[in-house]
């Protein structure tokens, strides 16, 4: 089963330089993607939606800065520059631009990954409000992309782990069908409720145990997740 993993997109001309980082990321556990030029990377951003960015500045088709500016119209990804223009004026630019950090060529790979970790974190928080969400005995490492409940690793598909994030982030609401499948799936899956069902089944199947049960189903309009405290929700 495949795991949800942080994606990086890598966004540099030189094909040595690509490969090279992918073989550090991939072993440290990170989806890959790659591109060589600044309008595929802008693309890209927008279709796989990845978590950080990496990006060269010197690219064939359009300044680096130019690609952060594009991408900033719409999102908020976590742009790491890789570079080997070290000067403070293009350092200032980058990041005036919306680059969130600066690493400059040839670089420590350690240190870089303690970058991308750092990045990532923050980008956490500044989405959901802390690096982890926790209800009762689920807890979900925003971070590393793994859950845990009562401290055993669970196995989830992508897809469950973005079912799962949505619920525990608006845990005690009553959410509608259609408001979870456009958050989730996105606007053109807003009428797939029987898909939707599949996949609460699933996430069930992992996440409930005897007497626990924590997706509450609201009958002609959506799903709700309980609010747990120290003690348990038993199921009524």
């Amino acid at each position: 089963m495949q795991e949800k993993k942080n994606v990086i997109l890598i966004v540099d001309d030189e094909a040595q330089i690509r490969k090279m980082l992918s073989i550090y990321l991939d072993a440290s556990d990170f989806k890959v993607e790659e591109s060589e030029n600044g309008k595929q990377a802008v693309r890209m951003s927008a279709s796989i939606k990845p978590d950080l960015i990496l990006l060269d500045l010197g690219l064939p088709d359009m300044d680096g800065k130019e690609v952060i500016a594009a991408i900033r119209n719409w999102s908020q990804v976590p742009i790491v520059v890789l570079t080997v223009r070290a000067d403070d004026e293009e350092v200032v630019a980058a990041l005036s631009q919306g680059a969130d950090d600066y690493v400059v060529k040839p670089f420590n790979v350690d240190v870089l990954l303690a970058r991308i970790h750092a990045n990532l974190r923050k980008a956490a928080v500044k989405d959901a409000g802390e690096p982890e969400l926790v209800n009762g005995p689920l807890r979900m490492d925003l971070v590393r992309h793994e859950v845990y409940y009562d401290d055993e690793k669970l196995a989830l598909t992508p897809k469950e782990y973005d079912l799962l994030r949505y619920f525990i982030v608006h845990r005690g609401k009553m959410l509608t069908h259609k408001q979870i499948l456009k958050e989730v799936w996105g606007p053109a899956h807003a009428e797939d409720t029987q898909y939707l069902r599949v996949y609460v089944g699933q996430l069930r199947e992992k996440i409930d145990r005897s007497e626990t049960k924590l997706i509450m189903t609201e009958p002609g309009v959506g799903y709700r997740m309980e609010m747990v405290g120290s003690a348990e929700n038993k199921a009524a």
